[in-house]
């Protein structure tokens, strides 16, 4: 072995070897248990991987070493993400064509990937955008289409004018497009695609109870599908006969103080009910407030805006006519785009009344008799008031009441709204996934292509620029509009929107079961042993978007006999941000990218991954500092004196004391909790820890088992120096298809703890005792402490806490 440690002489000649030996190639094998670990679909892009995406997949990498040796069998594949906006529009900017950079930029990811020394199985990789990848979107696009869940609608769509395309509502962030946060979207009116997500939102919240996914992802995904229990009751429209205002509410139990209606500017009702005195100004206002995103519009820091149509409804319960107003702080989207105005009991409400000048009546009062908070509405459940036959009710029986009467007299229903919308899944643009139908003009409508038609291949067009008219550069394309009908055989044109990127991810974690299938999009025995994911690790960004998707896709499969499962992903996790050295994100425009390559190519792979696992708690965010780089560098390089020092002194085969063998277990089982709970910088503190101790000893009392643990426990996360040192210790076969040390937990268990004792909630004591030690001899020693009684000043415990081993909590 060399004197010293050169981390470019052994980590290509090592990769070399894991190449050609297939060494992660996974294979179905029943008699092991799975393990099917899977980053977020990567979308390959020109600037390459930077060492902040390497927090993502470092850490994905030890997580399946690790289980690898510890018996598990393990899929751990990689693919490309590549159809969509940002592959066509770099292209664009680049004056090239997305066919040639998106493979050019894949080979890259992958080559970085490699230089790292993550494990995947290459030989199931994919990429959405070659036709036997596509074949089976359109495939799973015509399973909705035959289930009801695929439908074309005109609708009033987000436009961003920089992609040229329409966007989905959770594509649109602050007011902007998420790919061009200084580009403000508009709205267009098109007919467009839509998958029917919402026939599923129910079961997309019932499921979230049933995964281990972090709350905050859990809390957005409710927030997004946002449902609602209430009421819809409708309001005639004086003066048309035929008109109503109908409307969804929770708080049916306020109708008595509904003062007014609001309706959102794109309501249909608007131009009928408008009087010609307040036409202008209205017609004014609607094209204001359809210029402007729902983020905005929803803004509660923004002053609630709105006009007067001139119009007036019947409030059936008070038996008057009330004003009807429009208000940008209504959606078209949400409910029916209408709202009973309550001003006492809202404070949006409260706030547009109190500008406008409008009633304000109170219905509701706090249950426990003490006045309501004067200048602001009362929206909490109390004690209903001035309201007929309500007056008195608690507002829980109220809302009862209210149901039953608008039932009964034929006004309302019951019903439940959902915030969420319908996902909407064309674009106009050229790099994506045809959408497989076709438009006969011989009277058949809307005719799916066959299934063994597809897949429908995406035409080789030099010029593909977006239009901007709202069609697709498809639609230029003669030999590929004009088609037959495949039904009567009349002449017809296919659609010429693509598919979303989001379809394309929506299924990917399926195709990696069995890439290379062509009977169907997956292969079911293949599938029934591999899915669903056991590990699902990716940013939170993606929440609302990707997870929602691919969540609702996989129930339709479930309910289409495809697959066993209703949830792809059990289990999520998200790694944390990690920004450049000056707190800014990374980005090539500011010149402050760090990548792989400059990193290996100065310390090495293995330094460089284990800064990544050592920099801090992997689901928080982060700073960059390549100093870090530098001490695991020089960690990794005391590793190989202590191994040079052990294998130069013949590799003494002589058992460890007492007390390293204890030390060895421990740390076995501190590394082994800790990458499972993926707390990778402990886990390497554990290591660090033991090195230290280690490093006292001479080469005869370190005993072989202590130093080949040491190797093994070190393989996962540097695997490179890890396999040089294992065959140093006289080893043919690879560290990483050895067993993952076992420990015994009677071996493992600390000898002497540190207990801290609190009085009120502050640190008064520290005492050390036996591991174990009965609770009652822990109080009791508390108790006796000077500092302790000091600051009970004579005062009895009223309450005394005691976690095992660790904290002795005493209230006075």
């Amino acid at each position: 072995m060399d004197d010293r440690y050169d981390p470019r002489k052994i980590e290509t000649f090592w990769q070399a070897q894991w190449a050609q030996q297939n060494l992660y190639v996974a294979h179905e094998d029943p008699a092991r248990r799975k393990f099917y670990l899977l980053e977020m679909f990567p979308y390959p892009s020109g600037d390459g991987l930077s060492v902040g995406h390497l927090h993502n997949y470092v850490p994905s990498d030890v997580v399946g070493r690790w289980r690898r040796m510890a018996g598990f069998n393990v899929l751990h594949p990689m693919g490309w993400d590549a159809f969509g906006l940002p592959a066509e529009n770099d292209a664009l900017l680049k004056g090239l064509h997305p066919k040639d950079t998106v493979p050019r930029y894949a080979e890259n990811f992958k080559r970085q990937l490699k230089l790292v020394g993550c494990a995947y199985d290459w030989t199931r990789e994919i990429n959405s955008s070659f036709p036997d990848y596509y074949r089976w979107t359109q495939w799973f696009f015509l399973l909705l289409m035959r289930r009801g869940l695929a439908y074309r609608a005109v609708g009033s769509q987000w436009w961003c004018e920089k992609c040229r395309t329409i966007l989905a509502n959770e594509q649109v962030v602050n007011g902007c497009c998420w790919r061009h946060s200084d580009t403000p979207v508009t709205k267009k009116d098109l007919e467009q695609w839509y998958f029917r997500i919402t026939a599923y939102a129910d079961r997309l919240l019932a499921g979230l109870d049933g995964i281990d996914w972090p709350e905050p992802i859990k809390l957005m995904q409710r927030n997004w599908i946002g449902r609602s229990e209430g009421a819809e009751i409708g309001f005639p429209v004086t003066g048309h006969q035929e008109s109503e205002v109908r409307f969804f509410t929770t708080r049916p139990d306020t109708v008595f103080g509904v003062s007014f209606m609001v309706l959102a500017p794109e309501h249909p009702l608007v131009a009928e009910i408008t009087t010609a005195d307040c036409r202008s100004t209205v017609e004014e206002y609607v094209e204001r407030a359809r210029r402007e995103s729902e983020i905005e519009r929803l803004s509660a820091l923004r002053e609630k805006t709105g006009v007067f149509t001139g119009a007036f409804a019947y409030n059936p319960f008070t038996q008057r006519n009330i004003p009807i107003w429009i208000a940008d702080y209504v959606l078209m989207g949400y409910g029916t785009g209408a709202i009973m105005a309550a001003p006492g009991e809202d404070q949006r409400d409260f706030e547009f009344a109190t500008r406008y000048g409008l009633e304000i009546p109170v219905v509701t009062a706090p249950a426990d008799g003490s006045p309501p908070e004067p200048g602001r509405a009362f929206a909490a459940h109390g004690v209903t008031v001035n309201s007929g036959f309500l007056t008195g009710m608690p507002t829980v029986a109220a809302i009862e009441a209210v149901c039953r009467f608008v039932e009964e007299r034929g006004l309302g229903r019951r019903a439940v709204s959902y915030r969420m919308r319908d996902w909407l899944i064309s674009r106009q643009r050229y790099w994506g996934a045809p959408i497989p139908v076709v438009y006969c003009k011989s009277g058949c409508g809307i005719v799916p292509v066959p299934d063994e038609q597809l897949p429908v291949l995406l035409p080789d067009l030099k010029h593909y620029q977006p239009s901007g008219t709202g069609r697709s550069p498809l639609a230029n394309v003669p030999e590929f509009l004009h088609t037959r009908c495949p039904k009567c055989g009349g002449e017809a044109e296919r659609e010429t929107d693509t598919l979303d990127g989001f379809a394309c991810s929506s299924w990917y974690y399926l195709r990696f079961a069995s890439p290379r299938y062509e009977a169907g999009p997956f292969d079911p025995e293949k599938a029934n042993y591999w899915l669903p994911v056991d590990l699902y690790i990716g940013g939170a960004e993606h929440a609302v978007m990707h997870l929602l998707y691919a969540r609702m896709w996989t129930k339709v499969m479930y309910d289409a006999g495809l697959i066993r499962f209703e949830e792809p992903f059990p289990v999520l996790r998200n790694q944390g941000m990690i920004w450049a050295a000056d707190g800014q994100k990374m980005s090539k425009s500011k010149g402050n990218v760090v990548t792989p390559d400059a990193m290996v190519e100065k310390y090495g792979a293995d330094p460089l991954r284990l800064w990544e696992l050592f920099m801090g708690p992997f689901e928080e965010p982060t700073n960059w500092n390549e100093k870090g780089v530098v001490g695991t560098a020089r960690y990794l390089a005391r590793v190989w004196t202590l191994l040079r020092r052990y294998i130069g002194a013949g590799c003494p085969q002589g058992e460890p004391s007492p007390q390293t063998l204890r030390r060895v277990h421990r740390t076995i089982a501190t590394v082994s909790e800790h990458i499972e709970r993926l707390r990778f910088n402990t886990a390497l503190s554990a290591l660090m820890d033991e090195l230290n101790y280690l490093s006292g000893l001479a080469p005869e009392e370190m005993g072989r088992v202590a130093v080949e643990s040491y190797v093994l426990m070190l393989a996962p996360m540097a695997p490179h120096i890890a396999e040089e040192l294992w065959r140093a210790l006289g080893h043919g076969d690879s560290v990483h298809l050895q067993s993952w040390p076992k420990y015994d937990p009677e071996l493992a268990r600390e000898e002497t703890v540190t207990v801290v004792v609190q009085v009120n909630g502050k640190v008064r004591e520290r005492f050390t005792i036996d591991a174990g030690t009965p609770e009652a001899e822990v109080r009791s020693r508390a108790l006796q402490s000077e500092a302790v009684a000091r600051h009970l000043a004579g005062k009895a415990p009223k309450k005394i806490i005691y976690v095992p081993d660790k904290l002795v909590s005493i209230v006075a």
